[in-house]
């Protein structure tokens, strides 16, 4: 199943979409949706594949993806997913900032970034990285994405 709508820091565990890989987890921000693990434990592989090839981009997608979900995590729970904020202004969108956590993360790995790398992700990418330099995630894969976005060789 390893494809390019995953990344190959994550494919230890995206042949049989055991965790909630990247993709999807960048779905569910967009849609402000906290999936839970064990949700997601719930569900076949045929909704896990949903999940990752929806799309979910504009605001029509966005409505779509949510209430797909909703409906699935009420099937499988009977109980709706907690909902989320959204933010007005993500900051994987923002290629002309670096996000702190991200920053100090590379800092702590002896790795700069660059304005002009960072422009140079995309969203996801660049969601990527924000999501595994925070403090509370486990972040042993931050290096493997450092080196699969060409950030570091």
């Amino acid at each position: 199943m390893m494809n390019t709508k995953f990344f190959q820091f994550e494919a230890d565990f995206v042949n049989n979409l055991r965790c909630i890989p990247m993709v999807v987890r960048y779905k569910l921000d967009t849609c402000g949706i906290k999936l839970k693990l064990s949700h997601w434990n719930h569900f076949n592989l045929a909704e896990r594949e949903a999940l990752v090839d929806l799309p979910c981009a504009t605001a029509n997608e966005i409505t779509t993806y949510r209430e797909f979900l909703q409906q699935l995590v009420i099937k499988q729970t009977g109980t709706a997913a907690s909902e989320l904020p959204l933010e007005e202004h993500p900051a994987w969108m923002d290629g002309k900032t670096i996000p702190i956590d991200v920053l100090e993360k590379a800092k702590e790995e002896g790795i700069n970034i660059t304005i002009e790398q960072w422009e140079n992700l995309s969203p996801v990418q660049r969601f990527a990285l924000i999501k595994l330099s925070r403090p509370s995630h486990e972040n042993h894969n931050f290096l493997p994405a450092m080196q699969e976005f060409k950030l570091i060789s």
